[in-house]
């Protein structure tokens, strides 16, 4: 039993897990599943409690069993355990004060993490403050490359997301132009179906596969199918540069997405045999706080440790990408725009000490108690913070998928502002469209008849 007292009154608490969940910041999700902290002085006092453990303590205490959990399995046997024994007697306040050090850089950082596992990056997490995560998330500089390479410092990239609510390819084709004159695809071409068949599948990746080919885009295309469609389309001859999969931090809510190691391990299999980009980084991986607890399987964990449970699952397989929609669920995870600036600050940290190139999207549903002004604070501030891409979504009202999203211009928006340029290879060739010059849009930026 762990307690501390507060106000003269004690607080007492069973397991880490319970520790973990009555220290997050206050989320709908949390509150839903019976888990949150009943008070602010409670919460408080679970930070307490937290920042006096031992990175040893959670190591022995993983929130779901190691017997019982593939994701807990990944964790564990991914750790390099020379690493952890260097700083398995650190308590998790050490641990924050080494992160946020001025004499600590990204490669130490990087090499530490290593050593965490995801229940102890959620626990840093759990006792930093906003500025705290912006400043930490700034110093950790993961980067990969697919056709592209992503996380180098200066550069921000984008995920073009020409999307059709019926997969037309004309339509599609146009978002698609539009998007590459703003700037955006980079990150990569990556189109969410209506359709989830293999020959729709196929169709879109034979389409944007060729449009980059024609006009010679450095960047790499994907079809956000689930990963058996994906890979079916790739066996029958469809030109894929990456492959998707949303994830959980849950054994049981993969198994309700339809994924797990074996299926992973076989994608990879086959993306280093047919994938047409250069790699060695050929996933793209999606998730968010709140779809364990969506779909009743989160074991009683809070919903900022199964997400960092998900990047722990994820890094795995090296990805050359991951975002985090959290906002995208609605209001029974996170009920406002302040609870989504928050998550999405927390899962930018999360996923850069994980090692993963990491970006954000800022999303929101209109039955949530949010609008464009916190989408726009939780892009500026995550851009602040180091995030490594956005989505690019036209008008910034994704038609398919009835959510809000960063626009292309505000991608543009957030490189100018920010001094940031796009990946070194996609910048080449905007300068060779006429659309850049010297890290600048120019004049012809947002006009299609470049394409002509």
């Amino acid at each position: 039993m762990f307690k501390c007292t507060l106000k003269n009154e004690v607080y007492q608490f069973q397991s880490i897990k319970e520790i973990l969940a009555k220290a997050s910041e206050e989320k709908s999700g949390d509150i839903m599943a019976g888990i949150a902290a009943r008070s602010n002085l409670e919460r408080m006092a679970a930070k307490f409690v937290l920042s006096e453990l031992t990175l040893k303590d959670i190591y022995k205490e993983p929130v779901i069993p190691y017997e019982s959990d593939e994701v807990t399995r990944i964790i564990y046997d991914d750790i390099n355990q020379y690493i952890y024994q260097e700083i398995s007697g650190w308590t998790v306040g050490e641990l924050r004060e080494y992160i946020l050090s001025h004499n600590t850089g990204s490669s130490q950082l990087l090499r530490i993490s290593k050593g965490l596992t995801s229940e102890m990056i959620s626990s840093v997490a759990k006792l930093m403050s906003s500025i705290d995560l912006v400043m930490a998330s700034q110093k950790v500089r993961p980067t990969a490359h697919c056709n592209t390479t992503i996380g180098e410092q200066g550069r921000l990239a984008f995920r073009c997301q020409p999307n059709h609510p019926n997969d037309n390819l004309e339509g599609i084709l146009a978002s698609l132009k539009e998007g590459l004159s703003y700037g955006a695809g980079d990150a990569v071409i990556g189109v969410n179906p209506n359709n989830d068949s293999v020959e729709s599948v196929s169709r879109i990746l034979h389409m944007t596969h060729d449009f980059m080919r024609q006009w010679e885009i450095p960047t790499q295309n994907c079809v956000l199918a689930h990963i058996a469609t994906q890979m079916k389309a790739i066996e029958k001859g469809a030109p894929s540069g990456i492959i998707f999969q949303s994830l959980a931090g849950t054994n049981s809510t993969n198994d309700d997405f339809g994924v797990s190691k074996s299926i992973l391990d076989e994608a990879a299999d086959l993306m280093a045999k047919h994938g047409t980009s250069a790699g060695p980084n050929q996933f793209y991986f999606e998730t968010g706080q709140g779809s364990e607890v969506s779909l009743n399987s989160h074991h009683g964990v809070d919903m900022q440790t199964l997400e960092s449970r998900t990047y722990g699952f994820a890094r795995h397989w090296k990805p050359f990408m991951v975002n985090n929609v959290s906002g995208f669920i609605g209001p029974e995870t996170l009920y406002d725009g302040k609870q989504m600036i928050r998550a999405d600050l927390e899962d930018l940290f999360m996923g850069k000490l994980h090692g993963i190139p990491m970006g954000i999207a800022p999303t929101y549903t209109n039955h949530m108690q949010a609008d464009q002004n916190d989408q726009e604070i939780a892009g500026m501030l995550t851009a602040l913070a180091g995030a490594n891409f956005y989505m690019g979504v036209p008008g910034g009202d994704d038609v398919m998928l009835s959510y809000q999203d960063t626009s292309y211009h505000d991608d543009a928006s957030l490189r100018e502002m920010l001094g940031l340029r796009p990946l070194r290879e996609f910048e080449i060739w905007m300068e060779k469209m006429g659309i850049m010059e010297n890290g600048r849009l120019t004049d012809r930026a947002g006009d299609l008849s470049i394409f002509k």
